[in-house]
């Protein structure tokens, strides 16, 4: 839902327009053929090392880029570029797999960065309660009703070697109930996308599956996250519409009597892969996934625009594929998902910038019949950029 562009374009410390013109109109085309940066199995240390999550990136102290995008293991892809990125074996954050859910580590995946020196990184993890896999903590034994999401944060003291976090972890976004409420379907906040620098002000897009409370009906959609340090994960805020007021904090530790809610932004049919900031035009763009439907004529990777984060274009189709929102028994035997769209020359130590090329990365993943195999590979397609004032 649009909020009023003079208010967006304000809260956002964009100049006043007298008109403000709308969502810009950009293209993005694809201008290379696929190569494959991470092999699963052949380049994984273990069974778990896979492309899972889209590729976030940022350059350490030295200047070596430092990468993530793959399983629950955390693990990174090191390199001196974004050519010569490999696998680094040793774990910067292990999931612990802990049956309490208000411990918050069951599964976590590193699925946002941002830092400001290239040696102290605040992380967003994307974190999956799966109560089904402990006994006695779900009515259904299936595991869509017993899935329950939750966004917490983590820290490294040292470019990316290492990921702490706070005992209990503090909780960036959660819903107002706890994971043994509304077990009949998937709950939660989810699959945060990149975080994206502009001025004083550091955004996130956050996929939420919404809830039904008196007085308090969340709507399903993308939240559109803010924060002015990153670094104290307590700071974040989403969008309402009419400012950055909302706060999703831990159900087990602070209850509310009427919670919070955001307004849903963007065409999103769910997460964002990875929105950047054009450095010509100061456009922004987000990369997603969507299956046929609707405003989708076609699965696959769709591309928006914005200027102020809040109004979106419509979404445009970048690269036609069956996704993971699709049926796997109608793949054909590959799949594509997690999109990301990083610029190798970006001006950003957080890669959070394009110019007009860039690497629209992601991963495939083979199917076998009705079976999405661990048979995945992490690949990267140049993509020529343009942007109309």
């Amino acid at each position: 839902m649009r909020a009023p562009a003079f208010l967006a374009l304000a809260l956002l410390g964009a100049p006043a327009a007298a008109e403000p013109a709308g969502p810009p109109l950009s293209s993005l085309t694809l201008v290379g053929p696929p190569m494959a940066m991470f092999r699963a199995p052949r380049d994984a240390c273990d069974g778990v090392d896979l492309p899972d999550a889209p590729l976030r990136a940022f350059r350490d102290a030295t200047g070596a880029v430092v990468a993530f995008g793959l399983h629950h293991r955390n693990r990174a892809l090191r390199g001196p570029d974004l050519d010569r990125l490999k696998i680094d074996c040793a774990v910067v954050l292990e999931s612990g797999h802990r049956p309490d859910p208000a411990l918050y580590d069951d599964r976590s995946w590193i699925t946002a960065t941002w830092t400001e020196d290239g040696r102290n990184v605040a992380a967003l993890l994307h974190h999956e309660y799966h109560a089904d896999a402990h006994p006695g903590r779900c009515q259904a034994q299936s595991l869509m009703p017993c899935w329950y999401n939750t966004v917490t944060a983590a820290a490294s003291r040292d470019g990316g070697r290492s990921f702490g976090r706070a005992a209990p972890p503090v909780v960036v976004a959660a819903p107002p109930f706890t994971q043994d409420i509304d077990q009949t379907r998937h709950r939660g906040f989810f699959n945060p996308s990149n975080i994206l620098g502009d001025g004083r002000w550091r955004y996130a897009l956050v996929a939420t599956t919404g809830w039904d409370r008196p007085g308090s009906d969340q709507a399903a959609g993308v939240c559109l996250f803010r924060s002015d340090d990153p670094a104290d994960p307590r700071r974040w805020r989403a969008w309402t519409g009419g400012g950055f007021a909302a706060a999703f904090p831990d159900p087990y530790r602070i209850r509310v009597r009427l919670p919070d809610t955001c307004r849903p932004v963007g065409p999103f049919p769910g997460p964002v892969g990875a929105v950047v900031r054009h450095r010509g035009s100061g456009t922004y763009v987000a990369v997603f996934m969507a299956a046929a439907g609707g405003d989708f004529p076609r699965s696959g990777f769709y591309w928006t625009s914005s200027r102020d984060l809040i109004a979106w274009d419509r979404p445009r189709l970048l690269l036609a594929g069956t996704t993971l929102y699709d049926d796997p028994c109608k793949a054909g035997g590959e799949m594509v998902a997690y999109p990301s769209l990083i610029d190798p020359a970006a001006q950003g130590r957080n890669f959070d910038d394009v110019g007009e090329r860039a690497l629209l990365t992601y991963a495939t993943l083979r199917t076998e019949g009705c079976t999405v195999t661990a048979e995945r590979d992490l690949v990267r397609r140049p993509v020529a950029i343009k942007v109309w004032p």
